[in-house]
């Protein structure tokens, strides 16, 4: 599968609007994980692109999420390890291998990052850095729904936290106008 049938994929499959910003934020950080970590790009992009395919649809059987999504993809030519790694983003395997750990840190970090934006006079990605993330992370009730022990297994890629903030800040700055930030 290649990207172009992946957004086409996940377009019929996501129609929340912040979902799909959600899934693009996450696919350029996986993308810029891996250029940091010497991996496969496009891989590791099809994986964020193509993680939360099936979350409309399991919201209210949580235990499924993941795992209908591996389902759906395992006739449509997509590499075992994406299919791994979404299923690793959802504790449904152990993360064991360098994309199943990117992707469990990645996926909360991009939604940390945007309630940092909406926070800001501007309301712009451009106007958040790694410190100013560092410190709304000591403030428990602030996206509180971004597991910080998830963004903190940044560690497993031997990244510390300021360099995984930039690196996100990077990946999602390179397409603000996609997420409107």
């Amino acid at each position: 599968m290649n990207r172009t049938e992946a957004f086409a994929l996940m377009e019929s499959k996501i129609t929340n609007l912040n979902l799909r910003k959600h899934v693009l934020a996450v696919e350029a950080v996986m993308k810029r994980l891996a250029r940091e970590l010497h991996q496969d790009e496009e891989q590791w992009g099809l994986a964020g692109l193509l993680h939360d395919l099936d979350y409309e649809e399991t919201k209210n059987t949580p235990d499924r999420h993941g795992l209908t999504t591996v389902e759906l993809l395992k006739d449509k030519n997509v590499p075992a390890e994406v299919l791994n790694a979404i299923k690793a983003h959802t504790d449904k395997k152990p993360r064991e291998t360098l994309m199943e750990k990117a992707i469990y840190c990645a996926d909360p970090v991009t939604g940390f990052l945007v309630a940092c934006a909406l926070i800001r006079p501007a309301k712009k990605l451009a106007d958040v850095d790694a410190e100013f993330a560092k410190n709304r992370m000591k403030e428990k009730r602030f996206a509180a729904g971004a597991s910080r022990e998830a963004m903190q297994s940044c560690r497993e890629l031997n990244l510390d936290l300021d360099r995984f903030f930039l690196i996100s800040l990077e990946a999602m700055n390179s397409i603000s106008q996609e997420l409107g930030l």
